[in-house]
């Protein structure tokens, strides 16, 4: 997650447990993946005492239609965030009708999993992920608020990642607490991500999440937390359900 491809410039990155293995981020090996800024000063792991610690609410009332149309412009590039997100993070990346849709490239190697992963447009082998999942996001603290800033959430670099899609389906909507990627060495990254967008939208954390959170970084505890992404609130234009 430390290279930068175009589109959109900000901060992210990745993890995969269950219960007590959440160890594994001795050196941190980053993979082709993520979006990074400058950073915010100060350590991620600082960073999670900071994050108000409430039980998770219940999904009632949940879609993703609440958090806009999938892969709005909402930086108005013209170019769809999805694409964006390819560009920054695939490697040998090759377009179709301009500079934005992205129709192959290679994940070398897909931050989740560790291996190579090649991208062609209509397969299904690369998402891009929520590192924090929006239906996380929805039970603690999103539902509450107005569309605006739920479309930028969906939307924000800080927040997406391009991943092996096979791996990434097995993460649901986990949170810190009940996933973390395969890949050992990208662990403190992803959950240094999930920190910041956490922070940066005033989403809450539960108690489970937050001590999964602080295993992993006790582990790099000079992991800094990432910064950037687009504003928390999205233009007017946007709307959603």
């Amino acid at each position: 997650m430390v290279r930068l491809r175009g589109g959109a410039a900000a901060a992210a990155v990745v993890l995969f447990v269950v219960g007590a293995g959440i160890s594994g981020c001795k050196k941190e090996t980053t993979g082709s993946a993520g979006p990074q800024g400058t950073v915010a000063g100060g350590a991620a792991l600082t960073a999670v005492d900071s994050l108000t610690v409430k039980g998770r609410a219940p999904k009632t009332g949940y879609s993703r239609a609440r958090f806009g149309t999938a892969w709005a412009d909402t930086d108005s590039n013209k170019c769809d965030t999805r694409d964006d997100i390819l560009k920054r993070d695939l490697k040998n990346v090759k377009f179709t009708g301009g500079t934005c849709k992205v129709v192959s490239g290679a994940l070398e190697p897909d931050p989740y999993s560790g291996k190579e992963v090649t991208y062609k447009r209509g397969r299904s082998l690369v998402d891009i992920d929520h590192l924090v999942a929006l239906s996380d996001a929805w039970q603690k603290g999103a539902k509450y608020w107005d569309a605006s800033k739920r479309i930028a959430l969906a939307n924000d670099p800080l927040n997406l990642l391009s991943v092996d899609a096979s791996t990434n389906r097995s993460k649901g909507d986990g949170d810190t607490a009940t996933w973390l990627p395969p890949n050992k060495g990208y662990r403190c990254t992803y959950v240094a991500a999930q920190v910041a967008v956490k922070k940066k939208y005033g989403l809450w954390v539960t108690g489970g999440e937050k001590g999964a959170m602080k295993k992993v970084l006790s582990e790099c505890p000079g992991q800094k937390l990432p910064s950037g992404g687009n504003p928390t609130q999205a233009p007017k234009r946007f709307s959603a359900n």
